[in-house]
Parts: structure tokens; sequence; C-alpha cells
């Protein structure tokens, strides 16, 4: 498909906008952190959300209601007053690769960060960088494993400074740092701009990307994304990840 730059940017606003929706909610991982008013329950509720964001999107949405429910749908107060007899309940837990030993972790790390950290917002918006969240996604992981960890569960969090896009990661940043007056995302951290975001990329957005002449580099890592957030900042520098809308609308509903 070929556009010029004009063309490309008027046909993908109005993706934005035909996507960007209320509508786009429930039958995406972000209903999760939807039901949810309390900061740190959006937060953590959409960054377990967001871990297990991959494959079936019915199954995603279902096994993190389920994590919810298991947490007594209270999660922030979950990971503050839990003891370790409380991750038992989570014993037979398991999505994909992730299961209920990386479940365990996930809260004992959490607890860590709001105790010892200032929470997860504090984290991220001391280590950006060349207005860019790459480097402060590193340094959290860093965090996140600072305490005794199982070795299994470092895979669940990607460091996009190892060459990973950090897909799920960037999707999280997104609801949480991007200020969206259409209600989808939630803009609750007003330390990060939303000019440092990156477009979270996986096979759809990809091939989409590819496809308008916004991606050249076949595989989807680190050095792709940052060839396409190049592209995307082009088109809007204040507000570049709102075309994930676009690009995942395209590849998963259009099949583009």
């Amino acid at each position: 498909m070929k556009l010029n730059k004009k063309e490309l940017k008027e046909f993908l606003d109005n993706k934005v906008n035909e996507y960007n929706t209320l509508e786009f909610i429930d039958s995406d991982p972000i209903s999760i952190p939807h039901k949810y008013t309390l900061k740190e329950d959006i937060e953590i509720s959409g960054f377990l959300a967001a871990t297990i964001a991959w494959g079936n999107r019915k199954s995603i949405i279902k096994n993190a209601n389920k994590i919810m429910e298991l947490m007594g749908n209270s999660p922030y107060d979950f990971v503050m007053s839990h003891c370790n007899e409380d991750l038992a309940q989570f014993e037979g837990f398991v999505h994909r690769t992730f299961n209920s030993e990386d479940l365990g972790f996930f809260i004992k790390s959490l607890k860590n960060i709001y105790s010892n950290h200032k929470g997860l917002e504090d984290i991220f918006s001391k280590n950006i960088s060349n207005n860019s969240t790459q480097q402060s996604i590193s340094e959290f992981k860093k965090i996140f494993f600072e305490i005794d960890h199982p070795r299994r569960t470092t895979k669940h969090v990607s460091d996009p400074l190892k060459g990973s896009a950090a897909k799920r990661i960037n999707m999280w940043l997104r609801w949480n740092c991007r200020d969206d007056s259409a209600g989808v995302d939630f803009g609750i951290w007003k330390t990060i701009d939303a000019s440092a975001l990156s477009c979270p990329l996986d096979v759809h957005s990809g091939n989409v990307a590819r496809k308008l002449g916004l991606l050249k580099r076949k595989q989807n890592d680190a050095k792709a994304l940052a060839e396409l957030d190049t592209s995307l900042r082009l088109l809007d520098k204040r507000d570049p990840v709102k075309y994930d809308f676009a690009l995942f609308g395209l590849g998963v509903f259009e099949g583009f």
C-alpha cells in the first residue's frame, strides 16, 4: 500500500478514531484494570494482565480475571498484606508458561517495590532517557528481580537493552501514561509524557507496519521497535503510541 506521508497520517488517524473507543475495552486485556478506580489497583491489575497477554485473547482475559479473584479483587491490598501462606491459593494456576510459582514471586516483588521503591511509577519515571522508556524498562527488570527469585521467572519480564521489543510492558505503559480523551487508556502516571512511549510491537502490528512502509526490519525485536518508533513520531511526536490502536485494529480485526 503506497501512501504519501499526509495520506498515511490521515488513514491511520481515522483508524485510531475507529478503534480507540470504549467498545474496544471488553475484548481486550485492558478490561481488567478498568474494573478498578484506585491508582495502585489499576497499575497492579494491569501489570499482571499485561504479563500474561499472549495467546488467545479470551483465555488471557479469563485467566487475568482468575488472578484478580484469587487476590480477592483487591490487588493492591493483597500485595501489601499477603503472607507466604496466602500464596498457596495460586497453586494450580497456569497461563501458557506462566505458572503459580511465577505469580507468587510477582506478588512478593510488587510488595518490595511498593515498600522500598515508592511504587511502580517512581521506578519508571526516574529512568527515562532520550525521551524513551526503554532504559527504564531495563532498570525496572533489575529492581523487579533484586530479591531472591526463581530463575525460571526472569523470562516473564522483558529487557529491551537485551534485544526484546518488550511488547507487553510497552502496552502496559501505554495504559498507565497515555491520557486518553476516549476513556480507554488511563493516564494515571503524570510523570511520564506520552511522547516517550513506544508502540507495543507484535506479529499483528509488525505485519501491518511493514505493509504500510513504517517498518523494514523483518524481526519484531528492539531494533524494529526503534525503527517503528521513529516512523510513528514523524506522524505524531506528542502521542506516537496512539497508532497502536490503528495497527492492532487493522491487523486483528481487518486482517490487513
